[in-house]
C-alpha cells in the first residue's frame, strides 16, 4: 500500500537545473535537524554539513566537481563531511589513545555522511525541492579540503545541491527487484535474462532522454566504469587526512 513517503522516494530524480528562487528562512536548518536524525553508528553522529554560499567559493567548488554548474546555481550547496575530528578531541580529555585511523572507523564516518544525506534528501523533496548529489567534489579532494579547511580526520565525501527544480526530468529506472533482493544467501539465479531486459529498458531510456544520441545499456556502463582506473588519487589523499586504514 503507498502512501506519501514511498511516493516521494519512488518518484526520486537528479535534478540539474533549479530556479532562482531562495529557501523561506529556516528551512535549511529544518532539513538538517531532519537530517540529524538519522541512525548513526555507536552514537558516533561522525559527520558535518558545511554550507557554501560565497560565490567564488562555489565557482571553484564547480570547476573541481568537472565543471557542474548547478553546483553555482542552486539555492543552496553543502558539502558533506565524514568527521573523526569532533569525537577524537576527547579521546585526550578521557585519557584514551586516539585510533581514528582504522579501516572501521572510517567505514562508521562515511556510512554516517550516507545515512544523513539520504534523510535530508527525502526531507527536501517531500516539500518540494530537487537535489543533485556531487560526488565530483573527489576529482578534487585536496583543494576542496584547502577551501574549506578541512582538518586531519575529515574529508569530503560529496556535495549536495538543492533548490526548487526548474526541469521535470524522468525516473531513471532501476534494476529489477529479484537482482538485488535475495533470500536467505547470494545467488545469481536468474539475474542475466533479467539484467538483458532491464539493459533494454536503459537503453530506451537514454535514447529518449538524450533525444536518440546515447542508447548505452546499464551493463556496458558499469563495465566500463568498473574497467577503468577511478581516482586512484583518494588514497593518497585519505592517508594525508589521517584515514591509514590500519
Amino acid at each position: 500500500m503507498m502512501n506519501s513517503t514511498l511516493e516521494i522516494l519512488a518518484a526520486h530524480r537528479s535534478i540539474r537545473k533549479f530556479t532562482d528562487q531562495p529557501l523561506p528562512a529556516g528551512l535549511l536548518e529544518t532539513l538538517c535537524t531532519a537530517a540529524q536524525a538519522a541512525a548513526t553508528s555507536s552514537f558516533l553522529q561522525g559527520a558535518t554539513l558545511i554550507r557554501v554560499t560565497d560565490p567564488e567559493s562555489r565557482k571553484t567548488l564547480a570547476r573541481c566537481a568537472g565543471g557542474q554548474a548547478y553546483v553555482e546555481t542552486a539555492a543552496e550547496f553543502l558539502v558533506l563531511c565524514a568527521d573523526l575530528k569532533r569525537a577524537g578531541n576527547y579521546c585526550e580529555k578521557y585519557g584514551k589513545e586516539f585510533e581514528g585511523d582504522y579501516t572501521e572507523q572510517f567505514i562508521i564516518a562515511t556510512v554516517d555522511v550516507a545515512l544523513m544525506a539520504q534523510n535530508l534528501v527525502v526531507a527536501a523533496e517531500s516539500v518540494g525541492l530537487g537535489i543533485c548529489y556531487i560526488g565530483g567534489l573527489r576529482n578534487n579532494p585536496q583543494e576542496v579540503s584547502d577551501l574549506l579547511e578541512l582538518p586531519r580526520g575529515v574529508y569530503p565525501v560529496f556535495g549536495l545541491c538543492l533548490g526548487y527544480p526548474d526541469q521535470n526530468p524522468e525516473v531513471k529506472p532501476r534494476l529489477p527487484l529479484p537482482v538485488i533482493l535475495k533470500q536467505e544467501r547470494y545467488n545469481e539465479e536468474g539475474d542475466e535474462e533479467a539484467i538483458a531486459r532491464y539493459d533494454e529498458t536503459i537503453r530506451e531510456y537514454y535514447s529518449t532522454r538524450t533525444g536518440g544520441g546515447h542508447g548505452i545499456s546499464w551493463s556496458e556502463q558499469v563495465a566500463m566504469l568498473l574497467s577503468e582506473k577511478s581516482r586512484p588519487h583518494m588514497r593518497e589523499f585519505l592517508a594525508g587526512q589521517g584515514f591509514l586504514f590500519k
